[in-house]
């Protein structure tokens, strides 16, 4: 039986699969029931908590044509891994940076992730990153604000 992947070793994959678009690597990830918040999200998203609604966050089994944003070439940059007194806790700062594939603009999108993983899988994170940013380098800001702005009207 392989020895399973050490926190640090978990988030690095994390991060890399994202910036490589390898989604089924990155939902090989995650526990069956997980709970993955993004507290700093514009509009109070829920809690991600099977793998069923990890694929849905990332667009996987989209249909084509689905997604309207940029396309974005990114790497994580700046990593830094901070162990903690808890074996399952580590806490990764770094950040997405890279350019935007239709206009050449560069971006960079700065996060935090604070992740709990049990044998080898995320069973836990709190993923901190700029939404703005990230919603700008896809060239949709403004449908975000205006959703911001609707969600806090009502």
């Amino acid at each position: 039986m392989p020895e399973s992947l050490t926190p640090r070793e978990v988030f690095l994959e994390l991060v890399h699969g994202v910036c490589e678009e390898r989604w089924e690597e990155v939902i090989e990830l995650y526990a069956e029931q997980t709970h993955v918040e993004h507290p700093f999200h514009p509009l109070a998203a829920p809690a991600l908590r099977s793998l069923e609604e990890l694929r849905a966050h990332f667009g996987i089994g989209a249909p084509p044509g689905a997604y309207t944003g940029h396309t974005l070439r990114r790497r994580p940059v700046g990593i830094t891994v901070h162990e903690t007194a808890d074996p399952e806790v580590i806490v990764g700062e770094f950040r997405y940076e890279g350019i935007v594939v239709e206009t050449g603009e560069p971006f960079t999108v700065p996060a935090v992730f604070v992740m709990r993983v049990r044998d080898g899988k995320i069973v836990e994170s709190r993923d901190y990153l700029d939404h703005l940013r990230s919603a700008q380098a896809r060239g949709q800001l403004d449908d975000v604000l205006a959703a911001v702005r609707q969600h806090h009207d009502s």
